[in-house]
């Protein structure tokens, strides 16, 4: 069912939808590979309609010669509890690193955190200061003591006084999300919010996938500011996100160009990083680190990934015009109709959708069919 866009492709208002608040999910299915699948691949028996089933059925998805790309960021522990000078308790979410041992911070209540105010971290003597605010993000640069100032040390600080940053639509505070709100391979700390369609992934459908011949490899791209910031303008062509570190190690590159069946993104994070990664080499992808920012919606062009895995994202989301990118804006919102009367489960802990090769729209992989860049 090719979608050709239009006009409406690139209006904020085209990607809003209404939700009811219990199909939001509050804590995550056990085992992890038991989250329910809607699996967007045409079947003899109708080429439109998608198919449900669960996680786990990927192996019967995925082929030998496939590769899996996943993103191993962790999440750090970046919410923290911190008492102002005039003795009020607010609310900081580390973000990133600007260097020195200063960090931006989103702040709450942030009118009330002004240049020089000193703040404490709850719980304990570790004093912190406000440097001044951010005009790009509206938060705050928050210098940290001089023995804070490397990444390991910044860590241990967030572990022993901070909070899993859950997502404010997740009502609940757990101390064991800590682990559950990880994926099973997170390696490198710098998020503050999972890449949540790895979530699905339990060490035996993993050992099971690299039984069945599908290679799994790895990138990282911490997961920051962009996904707390609503998208605002109305007119996406002039929408822009913010920057997100991003690493694609040598062997992902190898991998990629080795692969001889299909490139399978797990998640919208690795599609991120994947094409912003060979955007910034011209449309070639190479070993990479730095910042992306790239904008994927309808008419974007995908260099690098085949298919897709994902969760269901929040209405007027960038994410949600990302996965239009691929199979159409009207597709996915007949999608969506669908997996909520099929009372699916949505956002961080919620379900999965599997985007197949096969079903995405031939104006999303036309430079790919051209030559793919690997």
């Amino acid at each position: 069912m090719p979608d050709s866009g239009d006009r409406h492709d690139h209006l904020l208002s085209s990607y809003d939808y209404t939700l009811p608040r219990e199909r939001i999910a509050q804590a995550p299915v056990e085992p992890r590979h038991n989250a329910r699948l809607m699996m967007v691949s045409p079947s003899d028996q109708d080429p439109i309609a998608p198919r449900h089933g669960r996680v786990w059925d990927l192996l019967d998805e995925l082929k030998s010669g496939d590769l899996l790309v996943v993103n191993d960021t962790r999440v750090l522990r970046a919410r923290l509890k911190v008492r102002r000078s005039g003795g009020g308790l607010s609310e900081l979410l580390v973000l990133e690193p600007r260097g020195d041992g200063a960090w931006l911070c989103l702040a709450r209540p942030a009118k009330r955190m002004r240049s020089g105010d000193q703040l404490i971290i709850d719980g304990t003597t570790v004093t912190l200061v406000v440097l001044a605010e951010d005009a790009a993000s509206g938060g705050r640069i928050v210098q940290f003591p001089s023995h804070y100032h490397d990444a390991a040390s910044i860590e241990q600080l967030l572990n022993r006084c901070g909070e899993v940053p859950l997502p404010p639509y997740i009502e609940r505070h757990v101390d064991s999300d800590h682990h559950r709100y990880q994926t099973r391979y997170a390696q490198n700390p710098g998020a503050v919010a999972a890449p949540t369609a790895g979530l699905h992934f339990s060490d035996a459908l993993l050992n099971n996938l690299e039984q069945s011949g599908i290679k799994i490899t790895r990138i990282t791209l911490h997961v920051g500011l962009g996904t707390f910031r609503p998208v605002e303008c109305e007119n996406l062509k002039d929408l822009k996100l913010h920057q997100e570190w991003v690493e694609v190690p040598t062997s992902a590159v190898s991998d990629i160009e080795a692969c001889q069946g299909r490139v399978i993104a797990v998640g919208t994070t690795v599609v991120r990083a994947l094409e912003g990664a060979a955007q910034a080499n011209n449309g070639q992808l190479k070993q990479f680190a730095g910042r992306v920012g790239l904008v994927i919606q309808p008419g974007y062009h995908f260099r690098v990934i085949d298919g897709l895995i994902t969760n269901f994202h929040l209405p007027k989301s960038s994410l949600l015009m990302l996965v239009s990118a691929l199979i159409g804006r009207k597709n996915l919102l007949l999608h969506y109709e669908e997996a909520i009367q099929q009372k699916y489960r949505f956002f961080s802990y919620g379900d999965a959708m599997w985007i197949s090769p096969e079903s995405v729209i031939p104006q999303a992989n036309s430079l790919r069919k051209k030559g793919p860049a690997r």
